[in-house]
């Protein structure tokens, strides 16, 4: 049915019901039938226990319960509700996850659940649902950007980031229409590009601006910003770091509309970018930005978005994509790696399955509202294969590279998929060669793993089916006992191609049957290979054995242990055994029966590795047809194993004879097979069981136990017993049709073991004649009655274990009353009781619950006894595990199967159709999980009274003596706790009792214990971080008082250790615990809406009126109890603390956990705020750094609110912003420039200006409200005394103690980790508070201190004057005009004396201290400050140090101020200007990157008016006046020294001199400003090409000067500049005309700048023609050139210009090149005419580049050059050297290939070649 004709269906009678989507695998169970009523009636639940849950206020536990309720309803049913309940769950979740004051980890919750959801979008439509964005925009705001969790105010979960991001990519497509506009008025006027608000603004456009709507909504949706932003990217250089966040957003973009927006303009730009992205290391010398390195791309959103590029009219993407690939295929070479290549690889790898996606998408996906790609836009079959072609070469290198051949398999397995007939022949030819070849196993490997991926396109295609056999006969030699990878990787190709295809012979076919094809006919004969095939491969896996055998004849020692790949191999061998086996036909199947039934008959294995081989191989052959096979095994065994028991002295025997373990072990894993064979061999195997599990030896005992509980599980569980490729068997006419058939999940045709009545009794009599004896033994055993030896024990335990693994699916799980008053709640908390196929049967002995009683008993004796017997305790403690929740599947097993299913599905599924076209064996799989994982569905079960005495229990294990059973019990104690619901309340008082001091009698083991119970497992329940204020409440406390325990010593490292690690994991773990906790009106709306839906109705009566009523005070009295609880615990906290017992680790303890308990939403208590402000002058260094951090969080809740007022922009300057957009210095934003002479000097003028202390507003466009702080009438300090409250109090008695205050700044001047100490940003938040929240008040006590610091020039103390500065002047944010005069009065002469002693350990720290100064702080308000450090920074009085000092803490006070300094900038470039030539290179580096921050406000982005700061322009041309002494010169070289001043200022007066120290500086302000300004400024750079040119040395020698140096890396680091279309001309222009330059260096040197540049600007330039062949032109005239160095060069650079395709590869070229090298040399020998040889040379290097232009491949044009270049062997020198070289590299590239490269020679071209490539020319 369509969508449609479901909705049409669905409307006319209401009560039908029509569930969204379910998970189909449900209807294949065989107990199917009543999971519809089970689904309804658990949903009806659900919709009850939710509503009712948030009606009544209760989201803890409540909601809580019930979402994860809903959480595995999702998994159990998937989406089996109908839409209206759909869109109401998400609309309450929704609801729910956005409630003001939500405590963290329930919004993660709800958050997990609502992704889940709204996964399907195809399920809902934009017009069935619309979710508000604000309040999801205003919880990530308050999340992401959260103004108090970095003073610990609010904790959050780790990953709430991400989880957060995931829930906005899941909701925004169902935001509404216009919330494209209001996004957009948001987030504009934070469009500054100077700012870091920059990178929220773009961030948040691409998490929440929608792409999807419909083609008529467009105008109000993206094509709102589309232009404003893709021509903002355009302009843009450098890769900032918020241009990733640009493409993610265009990349969704072009996927989600494609057809709708016209990206062909943009095509070579989009592309030159990827390329630009991929950091590619280009030439010799290449110097790269920093920046690159880490601002690259996402390759998720670069694939997508070429993908939704190709196709359309033309295919102009594809030209593109194809050069792309060409350019970069070398770097995919296996013998080419860097840190490149990770990146390079994903492309590859993600590439062809994007566009697998889109053309699934487009031809097989099933209709649904989403808007469908447009007919002429679709991918047709041509652009398929061109696809596919652009791609291979690449592909086809990477499958042998040696990190990347597994991105390479997938890729291939996708392209496979888009275009067999291009893909499989390669490989193929690929794959026999690496078959035929012995050395190279890592070809083998390699090729094999692609094929694996390729094996169903291979088997679907009708020629691909022909190379089935070959291929499996060529694979036979791969098993090799030798070298096991190559085993493993060919069981898994044998297994994956047997699965495809059923092995029958239907030899006779072509002769019953006359309508078959020519190919049909050929493979009907090829079958008749399949028997020879399973026989050669049996041979082969018996070898495999017996080697192993040989290997390790370990049968005497007991060592269990295998290596892990023995274990691997022993898995692959038994699995791909049973998928050949099962996919036989009967007559081949009896063969190979008769073979493995006689190998292991006539041998005896030992047990260890070859039994157990041999053993699994025989069950695999058990299991396909258990009939025939049991006929053969069970017969034989039995009858040696009777009669070697029969004696009766062997009973006791500790070791037995080999025979007797091998048939038992042969037996136990033969009968694994369908229960239903066993029962006709009921005696006999009844008579083994009973003789064997009572022998003495232990071997002979643990196997007869695994042989019953082998037994017992094949009669009792439930599991599919048929897995072939087709259903019913291979008895249809002709199996060849049937190869490669995907299953079809609604005609699978499962056959399902379900226990039969007769099964039943079989298991019920097994377990009477051999479980009660045990039983009844082990009871009377503790009783005293017959004690048992150690070993009987074991052997009783271990059958009792070994029938419970068996028989645990039959047995009722345990029962009994629920423990009572766990937690209060207004809802049902019950659990869900799934059907898993199994009727108990209450006649029978519940033999859970004896074996329960009787462990009990025993555990208590031995731990009274004989601790020491931990044997028995391991498996008790196994045993009880298995009691409590084993139903016939174990956790860990499932989660494996489930994985390797995955890995299985990903490596033979078919993305391109879709809807589950799985193998049938892969389907039937699936539809078992299901079966399983209802099995294992436990979470949130009843506790019951018989749990908890088995947790009791388990905790007595868990602190007993010996540290392995404790280690074990711990863990399943952890594994229960996290199953049954609220099971931590009752445990963990039980465990703080034993560590509280009260219990006198506890060991040190018990202390350990305990303490390891509180930390859990590394995943599961930490009862020390509990999000419960009672636990909380009690544990926390607990663990600080356990250090007056009597049993604690910390003389043992490992409970230090211990205790460190139960603290880390509660920082880490620790989440803000909500106390105000409501549920909003709108959201108990919705839930209202929910318990009065249908379909199903809900179970319950909606809560009625009073109820509410009654709920809302309830909620109110709950968050009042919180809040108590709160302060109790930080009261209980302190009350540890004053113990003055307490040893220090716990008083450390106590104040950490002290410092998490701050909270925003409630003032800390004042007695801890008193607690933290003493601690500030605490002897011990950690507990202050707890309580800076403490009370700066204390400040930041004390703070008082401001008062703002709504601005109006236009009012100020009296004019409004034009329409559009306009960017940048412009009129209307000319108030907030900083302007010396209107600034704030008197009280009037400090009133009357309005400060706007963002730096961001107003720059790109104004927001709509402009709120702004009312200026303070009041000053503060008429707070009197009694207006502030008692946390206020304390703090000011503190701070106006001038004792303390003295302490405090004595402790916070000592000197930490010598040298390793910075500004600290804590104390900063901490002084900058005490300065907001008190005014000036403590400024007189601290005033004498800061001046005595200042004068002293230590590190230490320095930083200190630097962390209370920049507090001071921030906290003076609103201070009143008087306070802050009277401030800077003081501060002035402060900040000189300290600059004046300014050192190379404090110049860091005062920079950051004048930044963080005036970070968001308005100019004009900081005017003395900025003036202070204008005033003269180059003095150079005291020495260059402290001039590049100044100018580092001038620049960090201007950087924060952006553009509204301009006056500033231009002031201090005017007095830089003359000081360019400065002396020393540590100046001279600061003044480079003092520049490059003035001028970065020079950009040219779109819509952007001309800065008002200086521009580089001028600054240019002013520049170059200045360096005309060195224009004028050929070559430069670097004269001047500096050495002393005193030769300098001789000196002074020549102007060269004077010229060469500007270039030095110019230079470092190249290299500075490279990779740092938005827009590079070409047109100003190509003026000083020239001069870089000559400077620039063409070696790489590190004994140049500084000037070369810099010269070289200015020009590697320019070249990799983006260009636009416009500047290409120009930039040329310049090369050309340094080409002709008279010195070989600058020649050389344009060389190398066109490799890089041509590279990183590839498909700019490709756009242009007439420009390609201008450097065509350029390469060529270089090649002519005198010098050798450049022609040699130019040969490189072309053949480098030839392999990314820039320009063809055309027969003209050819021609010149060739007529070149047969210029005639003179016959005289003496003197050769120079040019004659010189184009002889070109022509030859000419040649030589076009070999090494492909080094990896033979085009057809090679050999005819190869043989031309011959000719040229004995030419004179330099031509000779060349064509050896070249001869060298072609042998040395082409070698890997050889066998595929010779064919494409003539004999004769052989012969020459052989003859050049080893011959004595390359000795002479």
């Amino acid at each position: 049915m369509t969508v449609g004709e479901m909705e049409e269906a669905a409307e006319p009678s209401e009560g039908l019901f029509v569930p969204q989507k379910e998970i189909v695998y449900n209807g294949l169970l065989p107990y199917s039938e009543r999971l519809d009523r089970e689904a309804t009636e658990l949903l009806a639940e659900i919709k009850a226990n939710l509503s009712r849950a948030v009606l009544l206020r209760e989201l803890w536990p409540g909601v809580s319960f019930w979402t994860r309720k809903l959480f595995s309803f999702l998994k159990l049913y998937g989406r089996r509700f109908s839409k209206e309940d759909h869109i109401l769950f998400i609309k309450l979740l929704y609801e729910l996850v956005t409630l003001p004051g939500l405590e963290p980890q329930m919004m993660h919750n709800y958050a997990r659940i609502l992704i889940h959801l709204l996964k399907k979008k195809e399920l809902l439509s934009r017009d069935d649902l619309e979710l508000p964005w604000r309040p999801l925009y205003e919880l990530y705001e308050r999340v992401t950007y959260s103004k108090t969790e970095h003073l610990g105010l609010i904790w959050f979960p780790n990953s709430v980031d991400n989880m957060l991001k995931a829930l906005i990519k899941s909701c925004r497509l169902y935001f509404p229409v216009s919330s494209t506009e209001e996004m957009l008025c948001e987030w504009r006027p934070l469009l500054c590009v100077f700012d870091a608000v920059m990178q929220k603004a773009v961030s948040n456009m691409e998490l929440f601006l929608p792409t999807i709507m419909f083609p008529e909504q467009h105008s109000r949706g993206f094509q709102l910003w589309f232009d404003e932003l893709m021509n903002l990217w355009i302009s843009l250089q450098n890769q900032p770091s918020w241009e990733g966040h640009l493409v993610n957003l265009l990349a969704r973009l072009a996927n989600d509309n494609i057809g709708y927006v016209d990206w062909t303009p943009y095509i070579p730009t989009i592309f030159t970018r990827i390329l630009r992205s991929l950091n590619l290391p280009v030439g010799v010398s290449q110097m790269v930005a920093p920046r690159y390195l880490t601002n690259s791309y996402d390759i998720g959103h670069l694939v997508l978005w070429i993908t939704a590029l190709l196709g359309g009219p033309g295919n102009p993407a594809q030209k593109e994509l194809t050069c792309l690939f060409n350019s970069i295929a070398s770097f995919y070479h296996p013998s080419n790696h860097g840190r490149w290549q990770a990146k390079l690889m994903r492309v590859l790898q993600r590439l062809p399955a994007s566009v697998v996606r889109r053309v699934h998408r487009e031809r097989h996906a099933p209709p649904c509202w989403l808007v469908p790609v447009p007919e002429d836009q679709r991918l047709t079959d041509a652009h398929l294969q061109e696809f596919s072609q652009s791609l291979m070469g690449a592909a086809l290198l990477a499958m042998f590279s040696k990190t990347g051949s597994m991105d390479a398999a997938y890729a291939l397995q996708n392209l496979a998929l888009l275009t067999p007939e291009l893909t499989i022949p390669p490989v193929l030819e690929k794959m026999y060669a690496a078959m035929e070849t012995l050395t190279e196993p890592h070809t083998l490997t390699a090729t094999l793993s692609c094929m694996i991926g390729m094996a169903r396109s291979l088997v679907s295609s009708p020629e691909g089916r022909l190379h089935v056999l070959p291929l499996l006969m060529g694979a036979l030699p791969g098993v090799d006992p030798n070298d096991f990878s190559k085993c493993m990787i060919t069981f898994q190709f044998i297994a994956t191609f047997t699965t495809l295809v059923p092995l029958v012979d239907c030899s006779a076919a072509p002769s019953q049957q006359s309508d078959l094809t020519q190919i049909e006919k050929d493979l009907c004969y090829a079958s008749a290979q399949f028997e020879d095939f399973v026989l050669q491969f049996l041979d082969r896996c018996f070898a495999l054995i017996d080697s192993n055998t040989l290997l390790q004849t370990r049968g005497e020692t007991e060592t269990d242990t295998q290596t892990h790949l023995e274990s691997l191999v022993e898995l692959g061998l038994s699995s791909t055994v049973s998928t050949i086996l099962t996919q036989c036909s009967t007559d081949i199947y009896q063969v190979a029966l008769q073979k493995v039934y006689r190998f292991a008959t006539s041998n005896i294995f030992e047990p260890c590795v070859s039994g157990r081989m041999v053993a699994d191989m025989c069950r695999a052959a058990a299991k396909c047809h258990p009939a025939e096979s049991l006929r053969l095994f069970v017969p034989h065994c039995c009858s040696i194993i009777s009669s070697i028991t029969d004696n009766e002295e062997l009973v006791s025997e500790e070791e037995l004879d080999k025979e007797l373990l091998w048939n038992l072990q042969l037996l136990s894993e033969v009968i694994r097979v369908d229960g239903e064979q066993l029962l006709r061999y009921r005696g006999d195997l009844e008579g083994v069981l009973c003789a064997c599990v009572r022998l003495r030896c232990k071997r002979a005992y643990t196997l007869a136990c695994s042989l019953l509980e082998h037994a017992l599980r094949s009669l009792s569980l439930i599991y599919p017993t048929d897995y072939r490729s087709t259903p019913g068997g291979f008895h249809t006419d002709l199996p060849i049709r049937d190869w490669g058939k995907a299953g079809d999940v609604q005609a699978l045709g499962l056959c399902w073991h379900v226990p039969s009545r007769e099964e039943q009794d079989f298991v019920f009599q097994l377990l009477d004649r051999l479980l009660r004896p045990e039983l009844q033994r082990i009871k009377d055993h503790v009783s005293g009655e017959q004690p048992m030896s150690r070993e009987e024990l074991l052997q009783s335990l271990a059958i009792v274990q070994h029938c419970l693994l068996g028989a645990g699916s039959m047995l009722p799980p345990l029962n009994g009353p629920h423990v009572p008053d766990l937690v209060p709640s207004t809802v049902n908390l019950g659990e869900m009781n799934l059907y898993i196929g199994i009727d108990y049967d209450d006649s029978r002995e519940n033999y859970r619950a004896s074996i329960c009683q009787t462990m009990r008993l025993l555990l208590h004796h031995i731990l009274d006894h004989s601790e020491d017997d931990t044997k028995s305790l391991f498996v008790i403690i196994k045993v009880i595990s298995d009691l409590m929740y084993f139903r016939g599947t174990h956790r860990n097993e499932f989660d494996n199967r489930w994985k390797s299913f995955t890995l299985v599905k990903k490596s033979m599924e078919n993305r391109l159709h879709g809807n589950k076209r799985h193998i049938r064996a892969l389907l039937i799989d699936r539809v078992l999980l299901q079966h399983e994982m209802r099995k294992l569905v436990v979470e949130g079960s009843v506790y019951k009274v018989v749990h908890q005495d088995l947790l009791c229990d388990l905790l007595l294990l868990s602190t007993s003596t010996y540290s392995q059973v404790r280690g074990r019990a711990q863990a399943e104690l952890m594994t229960a706790l996290g199953i049954y619901s609220f099971s931590y309340r009752d445990l963990t008082p039980r465990v703080l009792q034993l560590l509280s001091p009260e219990h006198t009698t506890g060991t040190e083991q018990q202390f350990k214990g305990a303490l390891y119970t509180l930390l859990g497992g590394y995943s599961g329940v930490c009862l020390a971080s509990t999000r419960d204020w009672d636990c909380v409440g009690e544990v926390w406390p607990a663990l600080v008082r356990c250090g007056l325990s009597p049993s604690m010593t910390l003389e043992k490292p490992s409970i230090g250790r211990l205790l460190d690690e139960i603290t880390d994991r509660i920082h880490r773990q620790h989440d803000t615990i909500g106390i105000y906790l409501t549920v909003s009106e709108s959201c108990a709306q919705t839930a209202n809406e929910m318990a009065a839906s249908l379909n199903p109705a809900p179970c319950l009566e909606p809560p009625t009126v009073e109820e509410v009523k009654e709920s809302i005070q309830r909620q109110r009295i709950r968050n009042l109890v919180a809040a108590r609880k709160y302060e109790k615990l930080v009261n209980d906290l302190l009350d540890c603390l004053e113990d003055s017992d307490l040893p220090w680790k716990f008083e450390h303890m106590a104040a950490d956990l002290l410092s998490l308990q701050l909270r925003d939403d409630h003032p800390l208590p004042p007695d801890a705020v008193l607690y933290f402000t003493q601690s500030l002058i605490h002897d011990s260094i950690s507990i202050r750094k707890v309580a800076i951090s403490a009370v700066a969080g204390v400040l930041k809740q004390l703070k008082r609110p401001r008062k703002k007022v709504c601005l109006k922009p236009s009012d100020i300057s009296g004019m409004e912003d034009p329409e559009g957009v306009c960017v940048g210095d412009r009129a209307a934003n000319r108030w907030l420039q900083y302007d010396s002479s209107k600034l704030p000097l008197t009280q009037e003028q400090w009133e009357s200006q309005r400060f706007i202390e963002k730096t961001h507003w107003g720059y790109y466009t104004w927001p709509r409200e402009l709120m702004i702080y009312a200026t303070s009438e009041e000053p503060t300090e008429s707070w009197p005394n009694e207006e502030m409250n008692e946390g206020e109090k304390i703090i000011f008695e503190y701070f106006t103690d001038a004792e303390f205050v003295g302490q405090l700044v004595e402790y916070l001047s000592l000197e930490e980790r010598k040298g390793k100490d910075s500004f600290s940003p804590r104390r900063f938040c901490l002084f900058k508070g005490l300065f907001r929240n008190y005014g000036d008040t403590f400024l007189p006590l601290l005033w004498p201190r800061l001046e005595q610091l200042a004068g002293d020039s230590h590190e230490s103390s320095q930083r200190c004057v630097c962390e209370i500065t920049a507090g001071l002047i921030r906290g003076s944010k609103h201070w009143s005009f008087t306070q802050v005069e009277k401030l800077w009065q003081l501060l002035c002469p402060l900040i000189r004396t300290a600059l004046a002693n300014i050192t190379v350990d404090t110049y860091t720290d005062w920079g950051t201290c004048i930044a963080t100064a005036c970070e968001g702080r308005d100019p004009r308000k900081l005017h003395w400050l900025l003036e202070l450090l204008m005033e003269s920074p180059l003095s150079g009085e005291a020495g260059s140090f402290r001039d590049a000092s100044l100018l580092y803490v001038l620049q960090g006070g201007l950087a924060q101020q952006q553009w509204r300094v301009s006056e500033l900038l231009h002031r201090l470039l005017s007095y830089l200007e003359p000081q360019l030539t400065h002396v020393y290179k540590n100046v001279r580096e600061r003044i480079g990157s003092v520049l490059t921050y003035i001028f970065m406000l020079d950009v040219a982005l779109p819509h952007t008016q001309p800065t008002s700061s200086p521009r580089v322009a001028e600054f240019t041309t002013r520049v170059l006046q200045r360096l005309k002494p060195l224009t004028a010169e050929q070559e430069i070289h670097n004269h001047v020294h500096e050495e002393t001043t005193a030769t300098a200022t001789q000196g002074a007066h020549d102007e060269r001199t004077q010229a060469v120290k500007l270039l030095k500086t110019v230079l470092k302000w190249l290299m500075a400003s490279a990779g740092r300004t938005f827009t590079t400024p070409v047109h100003q750079q190509l003026q000083l090409l020239p001069l870089l040119f000559k400077i620039a040395p063409v070696e790489i020698d590190e004994s140049y000067d500084e000037m070369k140096q810099d010269a070289r890396t200015c020009l590697s680091l320019m070249s990799q500049g983006l260009l636009y279309p416009q500047q290409i001309p120009l930039v040329l222009a310049a090369l050309e005309e340094m080409a002709s330059n008279r010195s070989w260096h600058a020649r050389y040197s344009v060389l190398t700048y066109v490799q890089i540049m041509v590279f990183y600007n590839l498909f700019t330039l490709l756009s242009l023609p007439s420009e390609v062949l201008r450097i065509r032109t350029l390469v060529m005239q270089q090649l002519l050139d005198e010098q050798l160095e450049v022609r040699e060069m130019a040969a490189t650079t072309l053949s480098g210009l030839l392999q990314c395709q820039f320009f063809p590869l055309d027969s003209s070229l050819q021609t010149q090149l060739q007529t070149l090298s047969q210029t005639r040399l003179p016959k005289a020998r003496g003197e050769l005419a120079s040019t004659d040889l010189v184009r002889r040379h070109a022509g030859v290097l000419g040649l030589s580049a076009f070999i090494l232009s492909s080094p990896y491949d033979v085009p057809q044009w090679m050999p005819h050059i190869l043989m031309e270049l011959s000719d040229h062997l004995n030419d004179p020198q330099p031509i000779d050297m060349t064509v050896k070289r070249t001869l060298s590299d072609f042998r040395r590239t082409h070698h890997d290939n050889w066998q595929e490269h010779r064919q494409c020679f003539t004999d004769d071209q052989l012969l020459v070649l052989t003859d050049l490539l080893v011959s004595p020319c390359y000795y002479a």
